[in-house]
């Protein structure tokens, strides 16, 4: 695939500080090893089987299994359309045993499937040593999701896998907002209040006014999101073109409110997306979950929205794009300094991973 033609932003007063490149490894605190890694089997990409999809399809299987015997114990609606909540309340039902079993015998069937996945992982070059891995995306804050990370967790320690299984600190929304603040420019967020932040997924995007609150941490570990905007845009199954509008709309709507709280804003926009990123801003693999082709050579994310907000603040708007799995592992970076190797597992429509050395480590 050929790299696009590099894009300039409409021009404004003065550019704003220069940002590390697009998906950049080399931080001043941590190096990304590896990120967005498409590990393979004899079945396909092995990540598959441990994500939100591949957990309602065991779903739908065990279903099936029940069905042919008796009715379905979860009803008519198909699994693929069930909310977290709607399966937490078949798990934990008093007066339906059959569809509290069904969703137990799915969960143990992906925690399996979620611990092969973890060893692979740590197989690799880039895995070696990895002592913490973090489990984020939107799965792990169900309880079927926490139960399954659980017995995975269970499993390879009787393995003897030296690894701990860690859930993300933060709200599963706000973790792939807040870790943006570690990629920004420094000087970006010593002379302005906050910045905003996208975070596009396969199921939902986020977009939210982040404050790094350095006077009461400067790790960033009291980082805030001030508010941030979800859109399940899986619901609305928007063409590329529509996707694209309503990110613009939700990043102009946190603009206003920001004006309206008298907060400064940094001329710095951090989106992160599925798949691998290059240098350049472009997406060179790894999107597949979202409407439209976004890898193709004459799409270019960051131009696009430097386009339609050239300006912030009275400077020039940089956008900056990371991987989605990478940006959510960067929040936890301040309560990662007691390792030395550490990674996150995303699971969300896909499975997002990233791995991670500390400079200095305690």
């Amino acid at each position: 695939m050929k790299n696009p033609k590099r894009r300039t932003a409409p021009e404004a007063s003065p550019p704003a500080a220069a940002a590390p490149a697009h998906g950049a490894t080399d931080l001043p605190s941590v190096v990304v090893q590896s990120y967005s890694l498409e590990l393979r089997d004899a079945e396909g990409f092995v990540g598959d089987n441990a994500s939100q999809t591949a957990f309602r399809e065991l779903l739908d299987k065990w279903r099936k299994r029940v069905s042919r015997r008796s009715d379905d114990p979860l009803g008519d609606e198909p699994s693929a359309e069930l909310s977290k909540t709607e399966i937490d309340a078949k798990l934990n039902s008093k007066t339906n045993e059959a569809a509290s079993d069904v969703v137990q015998a799915a969960i143990e069937e992906f925690s399996v499937e979620l611990a092969h996945v973890i060893r692979r992982h740590l197989r690799q070059k880039t895995w070696k040593n990895v002592r913490r891995i973090v489990i984020g995306g939107g799965f792990p804050k169900s309880d079927a999701g926490e139960r399954a990370i659980l017995q995975a967790a269970a499993m390879l320690h009787v393995e003897g896998v030296k690894v701990e299984l860690a859930r993300l600190r933060h709200e599963p929304d706000e973790g792939g907002l807040l870790g943006w603040l570690h990629l920004a420019p420094p000087d970006i967020l010593a002379d302005y209040d906050a910045i905003l932040a996208v975070d596009i997924g396969g199921t939902n995007v986020r977009c939210g006014i982040v404050k790094p609150r350095q006077a009461k941490a400067a790790d960033l570990s009291k980082a805030k999101v001030l508010k941030f905007d979800k859109w399940r845009h899986a619901d609305d199954d928007p063409k590329q073109k529509d996707l694209l509008a309503g990110i613009v709309e939700m990043l102009e709507r946190n603009m206003r409110r920001a004006r309206r709280k008298g907060l400064r804003l940094a001329p710095f926009i951090g989106i992160g997306c599925p798949g691998m990123i290059r240098p350049d801003g472009a997406i060179a693999r790894g999107a597949q979950n979202l409407p439209g082709d976004w890898e193709r050579a004459t799409f270019h994310l960051p131009s696009h929205v430097e386009q339609k907000i050239p300006v912030i603040d009275g400077r020039r708007t940089t956008v900056m794009l990371h991987n989605d799995a990478v940006v959510q592992g960067l929040s936890e970076l301040p309560f990662m300094q007691d390792v030395k190797r550490w990674g996150v597992l995303t699971i969300g429509t896909g499975l997002g991973n990233a791995s991670f050395r500390n400079r200095h480590a305690g």
